[in-house]
């Protein structure tokens, strides 16, 4: 089995990806792989950001790297909170914070369409580079619901599933989530 270093150090989406790509290649984070720097996500896009973060990874390695920029875009705050998702309350990675901050500036929203957008990029030890994009539709809940996942998964109702991914077991999420999408989708370009 082949191993792919994934330039992330988020367990939640290393784990999506791992149980999404199955036993195609042995996941491993940047970290595990030994890469110590940091990566400053100042793209203004989602595949700026993954493709940043992928060729950071795979040229300091010397070794295949594959990044994923994802977030949740909400049509009534003009695609906010987009790229900084993660960010989104003031403080990186505060998954109960940006969903409070959400559920905030949505309070008095009737429009509550959303999606998550995932941008998967995989670059090569030899420069190459090839992505994928996916997309999953919702709207926002009023509360939180369920324990599972993370990020913004238990205020989002997905279109597919008809629950929230809060609620959904990882099978079900896995199904059909941006990062399945996206993740279909660059492998159909290898």
């Amino acid at each position: 089995m082949k191993t792919l270093v994934v330039a992330s150090e988020n367990k939640g989406k290393l784990k999506e990806i791992r149980e999404i790509l199955g036993d195609r290649y042995e996941i491993i984070s940047m970290r595990d792989a030994g890469f110590s720097g940091e990566i400053v996500e100042d793209g203004e896009t989602f595949y700026e950001n993954a493709l940043k973060k992928a060729k950071t990874v795979a040229e300091t390695l010397k070794t295949d790297a594959l990044a994923d920029d994802s977030g949740l875009c909400v049509e009534a705050l003009g695609g906010a909170p987009g790229v900084y998702s993660a960010r989104y309350s003031g403080s990186h990675g505060d998954d109960k914070a940006n969903r409070s901050a959400l559920l905030k500036n949505l309070a008095n929203e009737k429009n509550r369409r959303a999606k998550f957008v995932c941008n998967m990029v995989l670059y090569g030890a030899n420069g190459e580079i090839v992505s994928g994009v996916g997309e999953t539709y919702g709207n926002i809940g009023y509360e939180e619901e369920g324990g599972n996942g993370f990020g913004y998964d238990c205020v989002f109702i997905s279109d597919d599933l008809k629950k929230c991914f809060g609620l959904a077991s990882d099978e079900e999420k896995n199904s059909v989530s941006h990062r399945k999408r996206a993740i279909e989708d660059l492998l159909c370009k290898l």
